[in-house]
Formats: structure tokens, C-alpha cells, sequence
């Protein structure tokens, strides 16, 4: 079969006038794109000189696109017609009103698309003279088994089934504190499996368990919890970075701090020797740092949170939050 060459008019969209301003939307807002190496990948394109890249396909051989304005022979495909669905979602152009209530916003992005968003996205904007996105976050792969998922491979994670098997907020978990948020991450079911069970069935479920237990037996009343300062800056911090992995193990230190005081302080023995030690620890150390867990945990696991704060206040031992589960068949 002969290679057959044929060529087509087809529109194009100008970027190569936009790279300087492109460029100094990067220079003057340094965090525009996470990571910053992202950033320096888009600044070498422009240094390469940007090329004008086309919108357009005859109608006859893509009639499923998105008509021309004007032009009843040509169609815009892909990235041109499926980036302005981030404004025109939100009332761009009819409704101003709620446009400008929403925009500009942060957007998530796969490290594959760092050019279609931080590049010819932004360019787009600035030709309608709208206002360039808030911030772009570019997020790495999930591969399971040291290779990229595939149906052919059968390596592919289904989500639904792992949230129906151990809960969407264990999953969040375990995406949010073992799955980099910038780099590409290795996931087994094996893997989420050991995750679930060592640090929610073993760790935070049991610590729950036991500081409750031990509060409905001794504590005459319910805890009334402190109120709660700001997030500590490392928290807080760590979020805005994008860097979720880090604020997660900022939350399970202060979940084995309270672990390992419970081991230190004993009061679990203290209540038959000296009770009213005992009661003030019960309630003073620990029921008040599971309550500051809580209000941590609010972000990512927001039910999970709820159902600790709920415990406190009626000072009662609640079901099972991780229940224990067998590994399946072949993990």
C-alpha cells in the first residue's frame, strides 16, 4: 500500500504572538503552575519558537465537530473546542454574572496536557481578553505493578470496587497520603490492602476504639472539646503546596504521638489504681486529641471525622470504623 500525501485548508490559531506574555505570566506568578519544573518545560517550548497550530478539519471528513463561526465547510476539533468548555460551563458568554462568580479558577491537570493548559489555553484566554486561569496543578500517573495500566495487561484498578470494598474515604486515603502528587505512583491492590489495614483497621480505627472504650466506662459525661485553633502551618501549608502526601503524614503523626502516649501513660491500668488521675488523662489527653484529629481529618476524610466527633460527644465507643477484611484471593 502506497503512502498517499494530500493536503487541506484548515484554520489556525496564532500562538506564536502570545509566548512573551505567556512568558511573563510565568515570571510574575511563580506558583501559576505546580510544580515549578512544569513551568520551565513550557519556558523552553516558548524559547523554541511556538508554532501556529490548527483548529480546524473539513466538515465532509469530521462532520461530528464543532461548526466554524462563519464557515459552514469547517469544523474545530479537540483541544480548541474542549478548553472553552472550562468557561462556557460556567456562562461564558451570555451569563457575565456567574462567569465572573467562578472564574478564574484553579485546574487540575495530567503531566500529559501541561502544554494544552498552561500554553495554549492561556494564550486563548488572553486573545478574548479574558483573565488567564488562577493556578494549574500538574498531577503524575498512577501505573499499577511497575507498568502503565492496561485492559490488555489486566492491571487496571477499577476505584469503584476498591470504595465498595473498603469505603471512599479509605481509598481517599490512601490516593491522598501514598500516591505522590506529582510524580507518577505504583498502586496494587495488594498494596491499598496493607494501607487499609495497617494504618486505619490497626491504626487510627483501634485508637478510636480503645480511647472510647475506656471514656463510656470512666467518664461520667461527655468530653466538652476545646475549640479548635487554626491549622498548624506545616497542615495548612502543606495543602495549599498541592503537597497532600505530607499534610496526611502530618495528621498520622499526631495519630501515633496520641498512640504511643496511650502506651506510656497506661490508662488503661491507671483507672484501678488512681481514678481520678486516670479520668483527667482519659479526658484532658486523650479524648481531646482524638477530637483535634478529628477536626484535622475534616479535609480528607470528612465522614470518618464526623463519626469521631459524634463519639466524643455522646462519650460513647462507635461501631467499627475500619472493619478488619480478609486479603482476596490472589493478593
Amino acid at each position: 500500500m502506497e503512502i498517499e500525501i494530500r493536503s487541506e485548508e484548515n484554520y489556525y490559531f496564532r500562538l506564536s504572538r502570545y509566548g512573551n506574555a505567556i512568558l511573563q505570566l510565568y515570571e510574575s506568578t511563580p506558583d501559576f503552575i505546580v510544580p515549578k519544573e512544569r513551568a520551565r518545560e513550557m519556558a523552553a517550548l516558548i524559547s523554541r519558537e511556538l508554532k501556529d497550530f490548527s483548529i480546524s478539519r473539513v466538515k465532509l471528513k469530521m462532520p461530528w465537530g464543532v461548526p466554524v463561526p462563519g464557515d459552514e465547510e469547517h469544523v474545530m476539533y479537540v483541544w480548541f473546542d474542549a478548553l472553552i468548555n472550562y468557561i462556557s460551563a460556567i456562562g461564558w458568554p451570555e451569563d457575565k454574572k456567574t462567569f465572573r462568580k467562578w472564574w478564574p479558577v484553579t485546574q487540575f491537570a495530567g503531566k500529559d496536557q501541561v502544554r494544552q493548559q498552561a500554553l495554549m489555553w492561556q494564550a486563548m484566554l488572553l486573545s478574548a481578553g479574558l483573565p488567564f486561569s488562577k493556578q494549574i496543578f500538574v498531577h503524575g500517573f498512577i501505573t499499577s505493578g511497575g507498568q502503565k495500566m492496561s485492559k490488555s495487561l489486566g492491571n487496571v484498578i477499577d476505584p469503584l470496587a476498591l470504595a465498595e470494598r473498603y469505603g471512599a474515604e479509605a481509598l481517599r486515603y490512601v490516593l491522598l497520603r501514598h500516591v505522590s502528587p506529582f510524580e507518577d505512583s505504583d498502586l496494587t491492590e495488594a498494596v491499598i490492602h496493607k494501607h487499609y489495614t495497617a494504618h486505619l483497621t490497626n491504626g487510627l480505627g483501634n485508637l478510636v476504639a480503645r480511647v472510647m472504650k475506656l471514656a463510656e466506662e470512666h467518664l461520667p459525661s461527655p468530653v466538652i472539646p476545646h475549640q479548635q485553633p487554626a491549622w498548624p502551618q506545616e497542615y495548612s501549608g502543606a495543602i495549599s503546596n498541592f503537597e497532600f502526601n505530607r499534610a496526611m503524614d502530618f495528621v498520622w503523626n499526631k495519630i501515633q504521638e496520641l498512640d504511643r502516649k496511650m502506651m506510656e501513660e497506661k490508662p488503661f491500668e491507671l483507672v484501678h489504681t488512681d481514678i481520678d488521675r486516670a479520668k483527667f488523662i482519659l479526658a484532658d489527653t486523650f479524648v481531646q486529641g482524638l477530637y483535634s484529629i478529628a477536626c484535622l481529618l475534616e479535609t480528607a476524610m470528612p465522614a470518618t471525622a464526623e463519626k469521631i466527633k459524634a463519639a466524643v460527644r455522646a462519650n460513647k465507643k462507635p461501631n467499627n470504623l475500619f472493619p478488619r477484611l480478609p486479603a482476596q484471593a490472589g493478593l
